[in-house]
């Protein structure tokens, strides 16, 4: 199969995931808004993710994928499977122990978490976001299940479901928003519910296409019997420094939310309004390149062919930069656009706009930095080797939290978002440096000449930005010269929300002319969609 296409899969069902997401937020903002409680939600909410991230889709996926499709190529189907039994059984039972520690725990992790809700003021914030967080907690055993179960499929080529599973999530807390918010005193714990919810749901649906492979596990009582498994304690043997890694990474969101929390009321959810904007380019490309290049350079690794390796890492950065530069520039002269088009309703008024618009600016200089780390580190990943992306983690979880000493000062939360991005640009830099380093990864080809390439589109497609938007006013009720002339054609038609309307069909305008632009300018420079088309081996 060609990987292109498979990225493509798994980017279309992504950009589905993301458009539920976004029709998520755009929901909670409207009705929630900006205020102290929804900010009790984002930390409730990040607490579970956080540890999800920590033990299942970080550390297990970059020791688990690996090691299973090298048992893969080298056992028969009968001993995968019983792998798979063992290593089942023991994140299962693990898990379980962190769940039922986590409800107890919860008031000190939350303190931990989010200590500017700890005041006697914010109690109120701090008590709902107890409650949520002890609701969510067991959301993390059915996501490492999944991150189980995605890995699997992920190693059997079977990239569709996992891609598409998030969109259950956001799809029940959307019907939790709409339908369950009057059965509680505080409506916004009806999201807390839906978490859940969508937790249940995207476990039951990969268990179901496990089951069509004949692979779904059998989870036994019998620990010490899977815990004696050589390869189940290679596995954990690796998880050991990718633990570390990822938790390098979520220490330093934790200290971010915590300091966010110190900061106006509204922080932590105008950076999480922002986190979304971001995600859509991360998940689209970012993600669906790593989860498609991490399998493939696993088998060139396999089979000693440094040829395939550089040439697969050498496509997934190509597409990176040619993809993610126009990404990252259409946030930073778009923000304006995208985030009074999307939330400006309802609770979610032009100052929250104007707040999560500096944090989107702030994001959008680490794009390339934050996609390039999902390229490079499934480089070293591929190799077996976890140790030397860790070291590099700590190393950037240091650079940021300087960063922040002196960006937050100045900008506020925006600088926290700096932060990051400009901390994911350091952690590509690194790695890229490492892997030159001890010969994992030579370029091939002429990069000059890429790069030479791409500039003119870049700089029409952003002339086009700084043109158009002359005539645009995203926040105002009286619009600019276009989305007015927008606004009269649709009053007559949708009569009070035609504004809305009009917003939405402006953006929509704008982001086709930068797409136009942006590729017809590209063809004339000389690119191909043949150019990046590579066949899985």
């Amino acid at each position: 199969m060609s990987l292109l296409r498979s990225a493509a899969t798994i980017s279309g069902l992504t950009l589905l995931s993301r458009i539920t997401g976004l029709a998520r937020d755009i929901l909670i903002a409207r009705t929630f808004g900006a205020s102290p409680l929804t900010d009790a939600f984002w930390v409730a909410f990040r607490i579970p993710n956080l540890l999800r991230r920590l033990f299942a889709e970080g550390a297990f996926s970059q020791a688990f994928v690996p090691i299973l499709g090298e048992a893969r190529n080298k056992n028969p189907e009968e001993k995968v499977k019983i792998l798979l039994d063992h290593v089942a059984t023991i994140l299962t039972f693990a898990l379980m122990t962190v769940t039922l520690l986590g409800v107890v725990a919860t008031p000190w992790i939350v303190t931990l978490m989010a200590s500017g809700m700890s005041k006697p003021e914010n109690q109120t914030a701090f008590d709902a976001a107890v409650w949520m967080t002890r609701v969510m907690f067991p959301y993390i055993l059915c996501m490492s299940l999944v991150a189980f179960a995605s890995g699997v499929l992920n190693t059997w080529r079977n990239f569709a479901v996992p891609a598409f599973t998030p969109v259950l999530l956001n799809i029940s807390m959307i019907l939790a928003s709409l339908f369950l918010t009057g059965y509680f005193s505080t409506p916004i714990y009806a999201l807390a519910v839906g978490v859940m919810a969508g937790g249940i749901a995207q476990l039951a649906i990969q268990w179901l296409a496990l089951g069509k492979l004949g692979l779904i596990p059998r989870i036994t009582p019998k620990i010490r019997q899977a815990w004696q498994d050589p390869v189940v304690r290679r596995i954990i043997k690796q998880m050991g420094p990718a633990i570390l890694g990822v938790s390098v990474a979520q220490i330093s969101i934790l200290i971010n939310t915590n300091i966010a929390t110190w900061l106006t009321a509204g922080s932590v959810t105008w950076l999480s309004f922002a986190d979304r904007l971001m995600e859509f380019p991360t998940a689209l490309l970012g993600i669906a390149l790593g989860t498609v290049l991490l399998p493939s350079l696993s088998a060139a690794h396999a089979k000693e062919d440094s040829q395939a390796y550089n040439s697969l890492m050498d496509w997934g950065l190509k597409l990176v930069f040619l993809l993610g530069m126009p990404a990252a520039l259409g946030l930073a002269f778009l923000s304006d656009g995208l985030v009074a088009t999307l939330f400006n309703y309802g609770a979610f008024g032009s100052d929250d706009v104007f707040y999560t618009r500096s944090a989107v600016m702030a994001y959008s200089v680490g794009l390339i930095g934050i996609l390039s780390v999902k390229i490079l580190a499934p480089g070293f990943y591929a190799k077996q080797d976890i140790r030397t992306p860790v070291k590099i983690a700590i190393f950037v979880l240091v650079c940021t939290q300087l960063l922040n000493i002196v960006f937050v000062p100045l900008i506020d939360h925006a600088g926290l978002a700096l932060s990051i991005g400009l901390g994911a640009t350091i952690n590509a830099l690194c790695l890229y440096i490492g892997l030159r380093r001890k010969k994992i990864y030579t370029p091939q080809g002429n990069w000059l000449r890429f790069f030479i390439r791409i500039a003119p589109a870049l700089i029409c497609m952003v002339a086009w930005l700084l043109f158009i938007q002359q005539y645009i006013n995203w926040t105002s009720a009286i619009p600019g010269t276009i989305n007015y002339a927008i606004n009269n054609a649709l009053s007559g038609i949708i009569g009070s929300a035609a504004f809305s309307i009009s917003r939405m069909a402006t953006l929509f305008l704008v982001l086709a002319g930068c797409g136009i632009i942006y590729f017809t300018v590209l063809l004339i420079c000389g690119f191909r969609a043949r150019d990046f088309t590579r066949r899985n081996k």
